[in-house]
Protein backbone atom coordinates (compact mmCIF):
# COMPACT_ATOMS: atom_id res chain seq x y z
CA UNK A 1 0.00 0.00 0.00
CA UNK A 2 2.96 2.16 -0.34
CA UNK A 3 1.79 5.27 -2.51
CA UNK A 4 4.25 6.64 -5.21
CA UNK A 5 5.16 10.30 -5.89
CA UNK A 6 2.47 11.54 -7.97
CA UNK A 7 -0.84 10.23 -6.38
CA UNK A 8 -1.89 13.03 -3.71
CA UNK A 9 -1.17 16.89 -4.86
CA UNK A 10 1.49 18.63 -2.74
CA UNK A 11 -0.67 20.49 -0.67
CA UNK A 12 -2.35 17.85 0.87
CA UNK A 13 1.02 15.91 0.36
CA UNK A 14 2.51 18.31 2.83
CA UNK A 15 0.05 18.74 4.85
CA UNK A 16 0.06 15.00 5.67
CA UNK A 17 4.34 15.08 5.95
CA UNK A 18 2.96 17.93 8.97
CA UNK A 19 0.06 15.50 10.29
CA UNK A 20 3.17 12.78 10.37
CA UNK A 21 6.18 14.83 11.83
CA UNK A 22 3.38 15.33 14.53
CA UNK A 23 2.66 12.41 15.51
CA UNK A 24 6.45 11.10 15.34
CA UNK A 25 6.93 14.01 17.87
CA UNK A 26 4.14 12.96 20.13
CA UNK A 27 5.09 9.24 19.81
CA UNK A 28 8.85 10.08 21.11
CA UNK A 29 7.75 11.33 24.09
CA UNK A 30 5.71 8.19 24.53
CA UNK A 31 7.88 5.86 23.42
CA UNK A 32 10.33 6.64 26.00
CA UNK A 33 7.58 5.70 28.60
CA UNK A 34 7.04 2.55 26.94
CA UNK A 35 10.56 1.82 26.68
CA UNK A 36 11.57 2.62 29.81
CA UNK A 37 8.22 0.79 31.81
CA UNK A 38 10.02 -0.95 34.49
CA UNK A 39 7.56 -0.42 37.04
CA UNK A 40 4.72 -2.36 35.70
CA UNK A 41 4.68 -6.37 36.73
CA UNK A 42 6.50 -8.61 33.95
CA UNK A 43 8.32 -5.31 32.27
CA UNK A 44 10.89 -6.68 30.27
CA UNK A 45 13.64 -3.88 31.48
CA UNK A 46 14.52 -0.53 30.08
CA UNK A 47 17.82 -2.06 28.83
CA UNK A 48 16.05 -4.92 26.93
CA UNK A 49 13.18 -3.01 25.46
CA UNK A 50 15.29 -0.93 22.74
CA UNK A 51 16.64 -4.01 20.46
CA UNK A 52 12.87 -5.59 20.74
CA UNK A 53 11.90 -2.49 19.73
CA UNK A 54 14.35 -2.58 17.02
CA UNK A 55 13.62 -6.33 16.11
CA UNK A 56 9.78 -5.78 15.33
CA UNK A 57 10.59 -2.93 13.29
CA UNK A 58 13.31 -5.35 11.10
CA UNK A 59 10.69 -8.48 11.40
CA UNK A 60 7.89 -6.04 9.77
CA UNK A 61 10.66 -5.13 7.15
CA UNK A 62 11.05 -8.71 5.98
CA UNK A 63 7.22 -9.47 6.42
CA UNK A 64 6.38 -6.72 4.03
CA UNK A 65 8.34 -8.36 1.29
CA UNK A 66 6.33 -11.63 1.34
CA UNK A 67 3.45 -10.67 -0.72
CA UNK A 68 0.61 -13.10 -0.60
CA UNK A 69 -2.47 -13.73 -2.87
CA UNK A 70 -5.74 -12.20 -2.22
CA UNK A 71 -7.68 -12.47 -5.24
CA UNK A 72 -7.26 -12.50 -8.82
CA UNK A 73 -4.28 -10.88 -10.12
CA UNK A 74 -3.99 -8.97 -6.74
CA UNK A 75 -1.68 -9.63 -3.40
CA UNK A 76 -1.38 -7.78 -0.17
CA UNK A 77 1.25 -7.57 2.28
CA UNK A 78 1.30 -6.91 6.14
CA UNK A 79 1.34 -3.31 7.13
CA UNK A 80 2.58 -3.89 10.67
CA UNK A 81 0.78 -1.22 12.88
CA UNK A 82 -0.89 -3.99 14.98
CA UNK A 83 1.44 -6.39 15.09
CA UNK A 84 4.24 -3.51 16.47
CA UNK A 85 1.33 -1.80 19.01
CA UNK A 86 0.57 -4.88 20.67
CA UNK A 87 4.30 -5.91 20.89
CA UNK A 88 5.99 -2.81 22.19
CA UNK A 89 2.98 -0.45 22.69
CA UNK A 90 1.45 2.27 20.04
CA UNK A 91 3.84 4.95 20.29
CA UNK A 92 6.57 2.94 19.88
CA UNK A 93 4.75 0.97 17.17
CA UNK A 94 4.03 3.74 15.25
CA UNK A 95 7.70 4.63 14.99
CA UNK A 96 8.43 0.59 14.55
CA UNK A 97 6.55 1.15 11.06
CA UNK A 98 7.54 4.70 10.32
CA UNK A 99 11.26 3.20 10.42
CA UNK A 100 10.28 1.13 7.91
CA UNK A 101 8.54 2.82 5.93
CA UNK A 102 11.60 5.44 6.09
CA UNK A 103 14.20 2.28 4.89
CA UNK A 104 12.13 1.30 2.40
CA UNK A 105 11.45 4.47 0.15
CA UNK A 106 15.05 5.60 0.82
CA UNK A 107 17.02 2.71 0.39
CA UNK A 108 14.37 0.44 -2.41
CA UNK A 109 12.69 3.13 -3.82
CA UNK A 110 9.69 1.35 -2.22
CA UNK A 111 7.10 4.58 -1.09
CA UNK A 112 7.59 7.96 -2.78
CA UNK A 113 9.53 10.30 -0.46
CA UNK A 114 6.99 13.33 -1.12
CA UNK A 115 4.67 10.77 -0.30
CA UNK A 116 6.36 9.68 2.76
CA UNK A 117 4.34 11.82 5.08
CA UNK A 118 0.90 10.03 3.43
CA UNK A 119 2.08 6.59 3.81
CA UNK A 120 2.68 7.24 7.77
CA UNK A 121 -0.14 8.78 7.97
CA UNK A 122 -2.11 5.59 6.53
CA UNK A 123 0.10 2.77 7.44
CA UNK A 124 1.95 4.02 10.21
CA UNK A 125 -0.44 6.58 12.90
CA UNK A 126 -3.91 4.89 11.36
CA UNK A 127 -3.36 1.24 11.70
CA UNK A 128 -1.59 1.60 15.41
CA UNK A 129 -3.97 3.82 16.62
CA UNK A 130 -7.25 1.70 15.26
CA UNK A 131 -5.50 -1.67 16.14
CA UNK A 132 -4.27 -0.87 19.29
CA UNK A 133 -7.74 0.80 20.81
CA UNK A 134 -9.62 -1.68 19.40
CA UNK A 135 -7.30 -4.36 21.06
CA UNK A 136 -7.29 -2.50 24.34
CA UNK A 137 -11.53 -2.66 24.06
CA UNK A 138 -11.40 -6.42 23.68
CA UNK A 139 -9.17 -7.42 26.22
CA UNK A 140 -10.99 -5.91 28.39
CA UNK A 141 -14.27 -7.76 27.79
CA UNK A 142 -12.53 -11.07 26.99
CA UNK A 143 -11.15 -13.02 29.84
CA UNK A 144 -7.48 -12.75 30.55
CA UNK A 145 -5.88 -15.09 29.16
CA UNK A 146 -3.39 -16.15 26.42
CA UNK A 147 -6.06 -16.96 23.89
CA UNK A 148 -8.04 -14.00 24.43
CA UNK A 149 -4.78 -11.86 23.10
CA UNK A 150 -4.30 -13.71 20.62
CA UNK A 151 -8.07 -13.52 19.57
CA UNK A 152 -7.85 -9.56 20.16
CA UNK A 153 -4.98 -9.44 18.07
CA UNK A 154 -6.70 -11.01 14.99
CA UNK A 155 -9.82 -8.90 15.34
CA UNK A 156 -7.64 -5.77 15.50
CA UNK A 157 -5.47 -6.10 12.94
CA UNK A 158 -8.37 -7.50 10.55
CA UNK A 159 -10.07 -4.03 11.64
CA UNK A 160 -6.88 -1.90 10.92
CA UNK A 161 -6.25 -2.83 7.27
CA UNK A 162 -9.16 -1.39 5.76
CA UNK A 163 -9.76 1.53 8.07
CA UNK A 164 -6.35 2.62 6.26
CA UNK A 165 -7.70 2.21 3.20
CA UNK A 166 -10.09 4.62 4.03
CA UNK A 167 -7.53 7.19 5.05
CA UNK A 168 -6.10 6.77 1.92
CA UNK A 169 -9.46 7.15 0.27
CA UNK A 170 -10.48 10.59 2.39
CA UNK A 171 -6.37 11.75 1.25
CA UNK A 172 -7.38 11.36 -2.06
CA UNK A 173 -10.43 13.01 -2.17
CA UNK A 174 -8.70 16.25 -1.17
CA UNK A 175 -5.82 15.87 -3.23
CA UNK A 176 -6.21 13.25 -6.05
CA UNK A 177 -4.17 14.00 -8.84
CA UNK A 178 -6.70 11.78 -11.25
CA UNK A 179 -10.61 12.70 -11.84
CA UNK A 180 -11.93 9.81 -11.25
CA UNK A 181 -15.31 8.55 -9.43
CA UNK A 182 -14.32 9.00 -5.70
CA UNK A 183 -17.20 6.51 -5.19
CA UNK A 184 -15.96 3.71 -6.95
CA UNK A 185 -12.17 4.35 -5.98
CA UNK A 186 -13.40 3.68 -1.99
CA UNK A 187 -15.55 0.54 -3.06
CA UNK A 188 -12.27 -0.73 -4.22
CA UNK A 189 -9.96 0.34 -2.11
CA UNK A 190 -12.18 -1.13 1.08
CA UNK A 191 -12.90 -4.31 -0.89
CA UNK A 192 -9.52 -5.32 -1.31
CA UNK A 193 -7.98 -4.35 1.56
CA UNK A 194 -10.20 -6.30 3.54
CA UNK A 195 -8.72 -9.00 1.99
CA UNK A 196 -5.70 -8.80 2.91
CA UNK A 197 -6.76 -7.52 6.33
CA UNK A 198 -7.86 -11.34 6.46
CA UNK A 199 -3.55 -12.31 5.96
CA UNK A 200 -2.74 -9.36 8.59
CA UNK A 201 -5.26 -10.95 11.07
CA UNK A 202 -3.42 -14.31 10.92
CA UNK A 203 0.08 -12.52 10.74
CA UNK A 204 -0.66 -11.15 13.16
CA UNK A 205 -2.46 -13.55 15.26
CA UNK A 206 0.20 -16.20 14.80
CA UNK A 207 3.28 -13.98 15.49
CA UNK A 208 1.66 -12.78 18.67
CA UNK A 209 0.77 -16.49 20.25
CA UNK A 210 3.99 -17.43 19.71
CA UNK A 211 5.61 -14.84 21.61
CA UNK A 212 2.74 -14.93 24.12
CA UNK A 213 3.65 -18.61 24.40
CA UNK A 214 7.12 -18.17 25.89
CA UNK A 215 7.34 -14.60 26.94
CA UNK A 216 4.68 -13.02 27.50
CA UNK A 217 6.44 -10.50 29.68
CA UNK A 218 7.75 -9.19 26.45
CA UNK A 219 4.10 -8.54 24.65
CA UNK A 220 3.17 -5.31 25.40
CA UNK A 221 -0.94 -5.71 25.22
CA UNK A 222 -0.29 -8.99 27.27
CA UNK A 223 1.25 -7.22 30.41
CA UNK A 224 0.01 -8.42 33.72
CA UNK A 225 -1.36 -11.68 31.76
CA UNK A 226 -0.11 -14.89 33.74
CA UNK A 227 -1.22 -17.96 33.99
CA UNK A 228 -2.86 -19.32 36.81
CA UNK A 229 -1.34 -21.72 39.29
CA UNK A 230 -3.58 -24.86 39.64
CA UNK A 231 -4.02 -27.46 42.00
CA UNK A 232 -4.64 -31.18 42.35
CA UNK A 233 -7.31 -31.31 45.18
CA UNK A 234 -9.48 -34.88 45.37
CA UNK A 235 -8.02 -35.66 41.87
CA UNK A 236 -9.19 -32.57 40.22
CA UNK A 237 -7.43 -29.33 39.47
CA UNK A 238 -8.88 -26.39 40.84
CA UNK A 239 -7.16 -22.73 40.74
CA UNK A 240 -4.48 -22.12 43.48
CA UNK A 241 -5.65 -19.21 45.97
CA UNK A 242 -4.43 -15.49 44.41
CA UNK A 243 -1.50 -14.70 46.77
CA UNK A 244 -1.64 -10.99 44.77
CA UNK A 245 2.04 -11.46 44.36
CA UNK A 246 3.62 -11.45 39.99
CA UNK A 247 5.76 -14.42 39.60
CA UNK A 248 9.48 -12.89 39.12
CA UNK A 249 11.33 -14.91 37.23
CA UNK A 250 10.15 -14.08 33.57
CA UNK A 251 12.01 -10.41 34.37
CA UNK A 252 15.08 -11.85 35.16
CA UNK A 253 15.44 -14.04 31.96
CA UNK A 254 17.17 -12.45 29.01
CA UNK A 255 15.05 -11.93 25.92
CA UNK A 256 18.53 -12.81 24.06
CA UNK A 257 17.16 -16.10 23.09
CA UNK A 258 13.70 -14.59 21.76
CA UNK A 259 16.03 -11.34 19.88
CA UNK A 260 18.12 -14.27 17.79
CA UNK A 261 15.12 -15.99 17.03
CA UNK A 262 13.36 -13.16 15.67
CA UNK A 263 16.43 -11.88 13.90
CA UNK A 264 17.07 -15.52 12.34
CA UNK A 265 13.35 -15.58 11.35
CA UNK A 266 13.49 -12.11 9.87
CA UNK A 267 16.64 -12.89 7.88
CA UNK A 268 15.15 -16.34 6.31
CA UNK A 269 11.89 -14.64 5.40
CA UNK A 270 13.30 -12.11 3.71
CA UNK A 271 16.76 -13.26 2.17
CA UNK A 272 14.75 -16.74 1.19
CA UNK A 273 11.23 -17.14 1.09
CA UNK A 274 10.65 -13.48 -0.42
CA UNK A 275 11.68 -15.19 -3.45
CA UNK A 276 8.41 -17.05 -3.78
CA UNK A 277 5.78 -13.94 -2.86
CA UNK A 278 3.24 -12.83 -5.33
CA UNK A 279 4.51 -11.04 -8.01
CA UNK A 280 0.97 -9.39 -8.40
CA UNK A 281 0.49 -6.13 -7.53
CA UNK A 282 -0.92 -5.38 -4.02
CA UNK A 283 -4.22 -3.23 -3.33
CA UNK A 284 -3.32 -0.40 -3.73
CA UNK A 285 -1.44 -0.85 -6.78
CA UNK A 286 -4.07 -2.92 -8.55
CA UNK A 287 -7.08 -0.16 -7.59
CA UNK A 288 -4.60 2.64 -9.06
CA UNK A 289 -4.10 0.77 -12.35
CA UNK A 290 -7.61 -0.14 -13.06
CA UNK A 291 -8.86 3.46 -12.47
CA UNK A 292 -6.11 5.17 -14.38
CA UNK A 293 -4.61 7.09 -11.11
CA UNK A 294 -1.06 5.31 -11.86
CA UNK A 295 -0.81 7.76 -14.87
CA UNK A 296 0.28 10.44 -12.86
CA UNK A 297 3.11 8.11 -10.49
CA UNK A 298 6.43 9.58 -11.11
CA UNK A 299 9.15 7.88 -10.98
CA UNK A 300 11.13 7.49 -7.66
CA UNK A 301 14.04 10.24 -7.45
CA UNK A 302 15.97 6.89 -5.88
CA UNK A 303 15.16 4.41 -8.93
CA UNK A 304 18.59 3.76 -9.74
CA UNK A 305 19.79 3.52 -6.07
CA UNK A 306 21.84 -0.05 -5.64
CA UNK A 307 18.78 -1.43 -3.55
CA UNK A 308 16.03 -0.29 -5.83
CA UNK A 309 12.87 -2.49 -6.23
CA UNK A 310 14.24 -4.48 -3.74
CA UNK A 311 16.96 -6.46 -5.69
CA UNK A 312 20.75 -5.45 -5.63
CA UNK A 313 22.23 -3.87 -8.94
CA UNK A 314 24.46 -5.41 -10.37
CA UNK A 315 24.02 -8.88 -9.63
CA UNK A 316 21.88 -10.79 -12.51
CA UNK A 317 20.46 -13.85 -10.21
CA UNK A 318 17.40 -12.59 -9.67
CA UNK A 319 17.17 -14.72 -6.57
CA UNK A 320 20.71 -14.06 -5.36
CA UNK A 321 19.84 -10.39 -5.93
CA UNK A 322 16.76 -10.34 -4.05
CA UNK A 323 18.30 -12.43 -1.28
CA UNK A 324 20.71 -10.29 -0.45
CA UNK A 325 18.69 -6.80 -0.83
CA UNK A 326 16.36 -7.99 2.15
CA UNK A 327 19.00 -9.40 4.32
CA UNK A 328 20.64 -5.59 3.86
CA UNK A 329 16.90 -4.68 4.63
CA UNK A 330 17.26 -6.65 7.78
CA UNK A 331 20.34 -5.60 8.93
CA UNK A 332 19.66 -1.49 7.88
CA UNK A 333 16.11 -1.59 9.42
CA UNK A 334 17.48 -3.40 12.87
CA UNK A 335 20.34 -0.95 13.48
CA UNK A 336 18.45 1.78 12.50
CA UNK A 337 15.63 1.19 14.53
CA UNK A 338 17.82 0.44 17.32
CA UNK A 339 19.30 3.19 17.11
CA UNK A 340 16.33 5.11 17.19
CA UNK A 341 14.60 3.57 20.35
CA UNK A 342 18.17 3.45 22.42
CA UNK A 343 18.30 7.34 21.50
CA UNK A 344 14.77 7.97 22.93
CA UNK A 345 15.24 5.87 25.74
CA UNK A 346 18.37 7.48 26.77
CA UNK A 347 16.67 10.60 26.35
CA UNK A 348 14.15 9.28 29.22
CA UNK A 349 16.97 8.70 31.22
CA UNK A 350 18.51 12.09 30.87
CA UNK A 351 15.11 13.62 31.63
CA UNK A 352 14.53 11.29 35.16
CA UNK A 353 18.35 12.61 35.92
CA UNK A 354 17.14 16.58 36.07
CA UNK A 355 13.94 15.55 37.70
CA UNK A 356 15.76 13.92 40.71
CA UNK A 357 18.82 16.60 40.65
CA UNK A 358 18.26 19.23 43.96
CA UNK A 359 19.61 21.83 41.15
CA UNK A 360 17.33 20.96 38.48
CA UNK A 361 20.31 20.52 36.17
CA UNK A 362 21.88 16.80 34.89
CA UNK A 363 23.63 14.79 36.84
Amino acid sequence: MHAPDGFIDAPVSAAAGLLAAGAIAVSLRGARRELDDTSRPGAAGAERTAPLAGLVAAFIFAVQMLNFPVAAGTSGHLLGGALAAILVGPYTGVLCVSVVLLMQAVLFADGGLTALGVNITTMAITTTLVAYALFRVLVKVLPRTRRSVTAASFVAALVSVPASAVVFTLLFAVGGTTDVSLGKVAGAMVGVHVLIGLGEAVITALTVGAVVAVRPDLVHGARGLRQKLKLRVDGELVDAPDTGAEPAPATARSPRKVWIAGLVTSLVLAGFVSFYASADPDGLEKVAADHGIDKQAEEHTAADSPLADYGVKDVDDARLSGGLAGVIGVGVTVVAGTGVFWAVRRRRTEEEAEATSPTGTSV
